[in-house]
């Protein structure tokens, strides 16, 4: 699989989350006190993840994004620019969107959020006109305004934690990714018009399954774990950023899905959501 030739210029439109990990052996039931064995914290948050795994297959990406005006929300900005993302924020006068994330000794993660979550929106003062020169976008949040300047690149990826903006876009989209395990990311044809050009439904160690607005479908096998499980955090998200960029650089469907699915285990070896990343380096023949 090669991805050689010009730098493509990738981009996500999507909410952060400023996340604390308490690595523990199973998360506390009612009324028990546990001892972290580990904790650390990173900006999250699926536009975060995602534009950091586009950023190490891209040599760069730029999130477009809404945080809180406060300690945490620079934090967050600070953290994603040291990762290779360059960050277009607005910054709202609220504070920023948290999580706690319980990763147990199976490295499943349990996640918390405090606070409401916040989105980039089309009348916010951001350079969306860049978005016209982007080979391909994953959007994880916004407004129909802000779906729509998206929709300016040649590839355009989202999730249907979008929520009614995606329909109320009216934009058609190139491929939705959901978890076919997510009750919070379903999608039933006919919930957008235009349907996707591709519907891809994830389903972890299982692979996945995937149609086309053809009628065409199909599944992959999830790719094998180079290295033990240690934290799931970010895993689909990375799968994402994965099909996203394949997409953007114009392989095929099943090496698109091949890299995503390379991605997303390579993603669940690493401590929270950047200790292990597919690069650039990794997918050159």
């Amino acid at each position: 699989m090669s991805t050689s030739g010009p730098r493509l210029f990738v981009a996500v439109v999507g909410h952060v989350e400023f996340v604390e990990f308490l690595q523990v052996e199973h998360v506390p039931r009612a009324g028990e006190i546990i001892h972290a064995r580990g904790t650390f914290a990173e900006p999250g948050g699926g536009g975060a993840v995602a534009a950091v795994q586009l950023a190490r297959l891209a040599g760069g990406a730029v999130l477009f994004t809404a945080l809180g005006a406060d300690s945490l929300g620079r934090r967050s900005a600070e953290g994603l620019e040291r990762h290779g993302v360059r960050v277009h924020a607005v910054w709202r006068g609220i504070g920023q969107r948290r999580a706690a994330t319980f990763v147990d000794g199976g490295g499943e993660r349990t996640i918390t959020v405090i606070g409401e979550r916040v989105a980039p929106v089309g009348a916010d003062d951001l350079p969306w006109e860049e978005l016209a020169a982007a080979d391909a976008v994953y959007v994880t949040a916004g407004d129909p305004a802000a779906l729509r300047a998206a929709r300016r690149a040649r590839v355009v990826v989202a999730t249907p934690r979008v929520g009614p903006a995606l329909a109320e876009s009216g934009i058609e989209l190139d491929a939705l990714v959901y978890s076919s395990r997510d009750p919070g990311e379903r999608y039933t044809q006919g919930d957008l018009d235009p349907e996707p050009r591709l519907v891809v439904a994830t389903a972890g160690i299982a692979g996945g399954t995937y149609r086309t607005a053809a009628g065409e479908a199909g599944a992959w096998r999830a790719a094998p774990l180079p290295g033990p499980l240690v934290d799931t955090y970010g895993a689909g998200d990375s799968f994402a950023a994965g099909l996203t960029f394949g997409l953007g650089a114009g392989l095929e469907l099943d090496d698109a899905l091949a890299l995503a699915a390379r991605c997303g285990s390579i993603c669940v070896t690493g401590a929270g959501p950047y200790g292990a990343r597919l690069d650039a380096a990794a997918i050159e023949p």
